[in-house]
């Protein structure tokens, strides 16, 4: 099987350049380029990380039944630990979610924890918190967010959230289009 052509067309599909999809993986635009024209074979680790950034699994890549899922486990579910800046984790509730209009996720943010700061986009977001409280940023504008509640997005300006409280925070997050 020609892995390659299959990987272009995911990568279009989701409407990234080849160096995008090389800063998601951290690999280089170039061997991005070979893999595409099979001139360059990835490992295994490799080809499951650029199926990854794509939203496939290798089982569905080298699949040749067309069923969707539909429903998701936590096996399912991948989950980015971050002591650093979210002092919390991320966890991916959809893994095929960047070849989706919409990427739902987990985010707990512990005491002082924050999001990085998101540039300005096209798209929207919507948060729901499930507890704790919560700082949006957007601008020069500071809002807080109490568990039960809820925000909504059309991003014009720089903006994050922060846990200004003493006790973690947990909020769904959905992005359209896909950007974590």
């Amino acid at each position: 099987m020609e892995i390659g052509p299959k990987l272009k067309g995911l990568r279009q599909l989701r409407g990234l350049t080849q160096e995008e999809l090389a800063d998601r993986c951290e690999l280089s635009k170039g061997f991005i380029s070979q893999v595409e024209r099979d001139q360059a074979s990835p490992s295994i680790a490799t080809l499951t990380d650029l199926l990854e950034c794509l939203g496939v699994t290798l089982r569905e890549f080298f699949s040749d039944d067309g069923m969707e899922k539909t429903v998701y486990t936590r096996a399912d579910m991948s989950v980015k630990e971050d002591r650093e800046t979210l002092n919390g984790r991320i966890t991916w509730l959809v893994p095929t979610a960047q070849k989706n209009s919409m990427e739902p996720i987990l985010v707990e943010l512990g005491a002082g924890g924050e999001t990085e700061e998101i540039r300005p986009h096209e798209g929207e977001e919507f948060g729901y918190v499930l507890s704790g409280t919560l700082t949006l940023m957007t601008g020069a504008a500071r809002q807080k967010i109490h568990a039960g509640e809820s925000f909504c997005l059309h991003p014009r300006t720089v903006h994050s959230i922060r846990n200004e409280g003493r006790l973690p925070a947990k909020f769904i997050w959905v992005t359209d289009p896909p950007m974590f």
